[in-house]
C-alpha cells in the first residue's frame, strides 16, 4: 500500500470489479485504453482484477480517493525485466478522479516505489499522441519523450501518433517526480 496526500494505491481485489467496470465504460478511457476491436465483459473484469495481487512480474494497483476510499482508477508497473531492471508503466483515472490531481500523485508514488523500493533503472511508457490530459502528467513527473511512432494507430477513423517516454532512475532521484519547473525539456534527461 503506497499512501499520498490525496490518494491511496492499494491492491485490488475482486470486490473492485464493479467500480473499475464502471471506470472501464468511460469512453475517454475506452479511447486511451483498449484497441476499437477489444471486448470487455464485466465477467472478464471480476477475474482479471481478483488475480492482480497474485503475479509475480507485475504490480497492479487501486488507485483510491483518501478522503474516500472511492476506487478512480488503476496503476501497473508491468513487462518487468530484471536484467535491464526496467518495467513499463500504464494508468487510467476514471471520471471521478479526474482533474483533483489524483492521476498526477498516483503516478509518482508508483514511479516512485518502482525506483526507490524495487530497485529499477528505467520505467517507460507509450501513449496516444493525442492523450493530452496523460502527456501532461507524465512530462509533469518528468518521462522524457524518446520518440514518436507516427501515425501508428487507427483511433476513430484518425491516424493517431503513438509517443514513447521513460524517466531514468538518475533522472529520479534529482527530482523525485517534481520535474515541472527543473528544467527538463522533450528529449533531454537529466
Amino acid at each position: 500500500m503506497l499512501t499520498g496526500e490525496r490518494t491511496v494505491l492499494r491492491p485490488f481485489t475482486a470486490a473492485d470489479a464493479d467500480a473499475i467496470w464502471e471506470i472501464l465504460s468511460d469512453p475517454e478511457v475506452i479511447r486511451f485504453t483498449f484497441d476499437a476491436t477489444t471486448e470487455v465483459t464485466l465477467e472478464s473484469v471480476r477475474p482479471w482484477y481478483g488475480s492482480r495481487s497474485a503475479q509475480p512480474d507485475r504490480l497492479d494497483l487501486a488507485v483510491t480517493d483518501r478522503d474516500t476510499g472511492e476506487v478512480v482508477g488503476e496503476v501497473v508497473l508491468n513487462e518487468w525485466d530484471p536484467h535491464t531492471r526496467s518495467c513499463n508503466f500504464r494508468t487510467l483515472i476514471g471520471p471521478r478522479g479526474r482533474g483533483r490531481g489524483l492521476g498526477t500523485e498516483a503516478t509518482r508514488l508508483v514511479v516512485g516505489h518502482g525506483f526507490e523500493r524495487l530497485g529499477l533503472h528505467r520505467v517507460h511508457l507509450e501513449a496516444y499522441g493525442d492523450n493530452e490530459r496523460a502527456l501532461r502528467v507524465y512530462r509533469k513527473v518528468g518521462f522524457v519523450v524518446e520518440g514518436v511512432r507516427r501515425e501508428s494507430a487507427l483511433r476513430d477513423g484518425k491516424w493517431v501518433d503513438e509517443v514513447l517516454m521513460a524517466v531514468l532512475d538518475r533522472e529520479w532521484a534529482v527530482h523525485r517526480g517534481y520535474a515541472e519547473g527543473r528544467g527538463l525539456e522533450e528529449g533531454v534527461g537529466v
